[in-house]
């Protein structure tokens, strides 16, 4: 549709967290390095923000760019039981049949985890959403699986992921064991104005096409109505393309994002 049009090989600005797309504003840059040193020495890290600044694209950039050497195991939807969480992770780890019990359960987590360590192999285990976690002895597993060392390190990686509300979930009383071994933590800032037009142009050309497309005045206008989280700009960036398109206009300024800021903030 506009892909021939403004001369794009593929769509911009997709949903999809596709790390091809990934533009490492200051914050998303300092986020990366900080989770892969949690890889490197095995820690536990929290990383935090709004909806749609990047998290989970961050965290498949880090898979990337750790290659072979780790063993990810991901879970995006941690809204389970301690025990089906357990469950997940032993399946993430590739047990075949994880066990019905707790404690055949952690032998089997305990196997797999210093046959890895034997093997050179890093598991990171990954828990996005967060925040939706809605029993408290979920916590106390995810606590309980850096007991899983050797004298001078864990055996596991651990990136906690979710919007600001998991800070506040953290500051309980009955958080304080898990809390105390979060070895680093970040949170994840808006885009600025500057950061906006870059990322704008960065996808553009990952896509194909040319930077410079969105005019300064657009792009104050994308910052305005996105308030810099990257989600909402590609929302706002995909109708105005398609607006563009349909008025035969060559660039995209402020007039043509006035006229999706009703679709858009719907």
């Amino acid at each position: 549709m506009y892909l021939s049009y403004f001369a794009l090989k593929e769509r911009p600005f997709g949903k999809t967290p596709d790390p091809r797309f990934l533009f490492l504003s200051r914050g998303h840059e300092e986020a990366l390095a900080r989770l892969e040193y949690a890889v490197e020495e095995r820690e536990i890290a929290l990383l935090t923000g709004d909806v749609g600044c990047g998290k989970t694209t961050l965290s498949r950039a880090l898979m990337d760019r750790c290659g072979a050497t780790c063993h990810f195991v991901l879970i995006f939807n941690p809204r389970m039981g301690a025990l089906e969480f357990l469950r997940t992770v032993a399946h993430g780890l590739d047990v075949a049949e994880p066990a019905r019990t707790k404690d055949d359960l952690l032998r089997q987590i305990t196997a797999v985890l210093y046959q890895m360590h034997a093997a050179g192999i890093r598991p990171v285990l990954v828990v996005d959403e967060a925040q939706a976690i809605t029993e408290l002895e979920v916590f106390d597993e995810i606590r309980l699986l850096t007991n899983y060392q050797l004298d001078h390190h864990n055996l596991m990686s651990i990136l906690i992921m979710g919007q600001p509300e998991l800070r506040d979930l953290l500051r309980y009383q009955p958080m304080e064991p898990l809390r105390q071994r979060i070895a680093l933590h970040f949170h994840l800032q808006p885009l600025s104005l500057e950061e906006t037009m870059e990322y704008l142009d960065c996808r553009l050309t990952a896509a194909g096409g040319s930077p410079g497309l969105f005019t300064p005045d657009a792009v104050q206008a994308i910052q305005e109505l996105s308030g810099g989280v990257p989600r909402r700009i590609n929302a706002i960036a995909t109708n105005a393309l398609l607006v563009a398109y349909g008025n035969d206009a060559a660039v995209i300024d402020a007039a043509i994002i006035q006229e999706v800021r009703d679709e858009v903030t719907l």
